[in-house]
């Protein structure tokens, strides 16, 4: 049959055949921002040429073989189409189409991507060329250069490898509904596939893009985020960690296998992409550039890799025990890399689990907050509109914090004087100065954090409120579903259980000073992040 009369479904598959897989910023120069040269964090210790450096680690080029002997591409891959679903109502291809399109969003990777692979399965069987796109907004929420900066430069890494590909990368100015619909008719593209984000603004942009392609054009989103896809693992809101655990361990067999590769594409587009001037994409940002980047975590796929590398050799024998801890050097530090999709979460536990013999608490602890806690939060973000406010929490906290929302604080502090970490309480202060100048604050301290700012502020709405604030501006890992759980579990009891009830707290679970006392060296932890130790001040 001529390929022009033969109509393929984006999602052949998906409904009727399933196939599965086999086993188990205003004037922020770019010279400016990214040269700057900042001391390196105690966060990460890094050594001299880790994660991020020439060549190629020894994990990324164990990645790479393991990819090459999982399938020649993925033509030759059976692809589980359940990490699919079809946005648009029409599911064929577009005769005549010139091209698929990857909208790239939140998965900024070229390797291990399941929304990439899909994109080019589909090119190949068309024969078609594959393009890749990544709409660049000036500003997003309340993003500033230090989140903007670590994007954009593993977004140039990812241009760079599209081009070693022959997959041409284009970077379109603007909010996707107004440039993706001009692009795709312009250029004659004949299907579009983009990966999934459960906040409300990216699926706003889904919706956007949808309602504005041209007619015939079929729509289709992968998770390419999640091992178990969102939508499979639960089809509700989960009330916690507990029923959440066995439906997605339930499915680990089936979705968590080895990725095939992204290869060279066969088939080159005559439509060839404009250069991206990264110097002029940043002077279009219209973001705040005063809270400076981080020199500890380098962007993109191969440093994020090394870190992995790194967190396996040095700390993950650590993980298990001494996790909570912040005087201790025991964390993965992925979450920059996690959050902008710059390496996958299955990689790492396809990397991690290799460890089981040795270390089996470790891997055991970090399966249960990469992919258990870190999917019970896409989950509650994917059906709960209200995520990030206090209408989000259960029934049972909604009604302790109006009960107590009266109750008299023992201090009360704006969001300036929080900001700028000057309260009574030296733990509090040192915790914030972290986020403030190494954009990650350790993860036991942000339970603490979040907590104490329900206690110092004058209503929950405004501690909610405060503390996203200061998550989403300080943290590289800002704006993703697991800060907002992280904040409303903290100060709005979700995913968790009510406590004795106390002033302010009401059910709401408490932490204090002491206790803190008791489970680390909080002297140590304050001398380490105290004020003299930065030259400058935080803001």
């Amino acid at each position: 049959m001529p390929p022009k009369k033969r109509k393929r479904k984006l999602l052949r598959g998906t409904e009727r055949e399933n196939e599965t897989t086999d086993d188990g910023a205003g004037s922020c120069g770019l010279k400016n921002s990214v040269g700057t040269v900042v001391e390196a964090s105690p966060v990460a210790k890094m050594r001299e040429g880790d994660a991020g450096g020439d060549g190629i680690g020894a994990l990324a080029e164990a990645a790479k073989q393991a990819r090459a002997r999982t399938a020649p591409s993925v033509a030759e891959f059976k692809y589980n189409k359940k990490r699919v679903r079809l946005v648009s109502q029409e599911p064929d291809l577009k005769e005549g189409g010139l091209g698929i399109l990857y909208w790239m969003s939140r998965d900024q990777r070229v390797q291990d991507n399941w929304a990439f692979l899909y994109a080019q399965r589909l090119a190949l069987k068309q024969k078609l060329p594959l393009h890749v796109c990544f709409c660049l907004v000036p500003k997003f929420l309340d993003a500033t250069i230090r989140q903007f900066g670590f994007m954009l430069r593993g977004l140039k890494e990812v241009a760079e490898e599209c081009q070693e590909l022959n997959i041409p990368f284009h970077l379109l100015t603007g909010i996707a509904k107004d440039v993706l619909p001009p692009f795709v008719t312009k250029h004659g593209i004949g299907g579009i596939v983009t990966d999934f984000a459960p906040l409300r603004v990216p699926m706003q942009w889904v919706q956007d893009v949808r309602k504005r392609l041209p007619p015939g054009v079929p729509f289709a989103q992968v998770d390419a985020h999640n091992i178990v896809p969102c939508w499979v693992a639960s089809d509700k809101q989960e009330y916690g960690a507990r029923t959440i655990r066995r439906k997605i361990h339930d499915q680990l067999a089936e979705f968590l296998t080895e990725f095939p590769p992204v290869t060279r594409h066969p088939y080159s587009s005559t439509m060839q992409a404009e250069a991206v001037d990264w110097d002029a994409c940043y002077a279009s940002l219209q973001v705040d550039c005063s809270v400076k980047e981080v020199g500890w975590a380098k962007p993109g796929t191969a440093s994020g890799l090394a870190m992995l590398e790194q967190f396996i050799d040095e700390r993950l024998k650590l993980f298990g025990t001494e996790r909570n801890n912040p005087n201790r050097s025991a964390l993965s530090n992925l979450s920059p890399w996690f959050h902008f999709g710059q390496i996958a979460v299955q990689r790492a536990i396809l990397e991690v689990r290799k460890h089981r013999h040795r270390y089996k608490e470790s891997v055991e602890a970090f399966i249960e907050e990469a992919v258990v806690r870190r999917e019970l939060a896409d989950n509650f973000c994917f059906y709960n509109q209200n995520y990030d406010q206090i209408d989000g929490a259960p029934a049972w906290a909604k009604a302790t914090l109006d009960l107590h929302a009266r109750d008299k604080r023992s201090h009360l502090y704006s969001l300036k004087e929080l900001e700028e970490g000057k309260t009574h309480d030296p733990l509090w202060n040192a915790a914030q100065l972290q986020m403030v100048h190494e954009g990650k604050m350790h993860g036991f301290l942000r339970m603490y954090w979040a907590k104490k700012i329900l206690e110092w502020t004058c209503c929950p709405v405004d501690a909610l409120k405060f503390s996203i604030y200061l998550n989403d501006r300080y943290e590289l890992d800002g704006r993703d579903p697991s800060g907002y759980v992280g904040c409303m579990w903290s100060i709005c009891g979700l995913h968790d259980q009510g406590w004795a009830e106390r002033p302010v707290f009401g059910k709401i679970r408490y932490m204090n000073y002491a206790g803190c006392k008791r489970k680390f060296d909080v002297h140590q932890f304050e001398c380490k992040y105290s004020p003299c130790q930065f030259s400058e001040p935080p803001l």
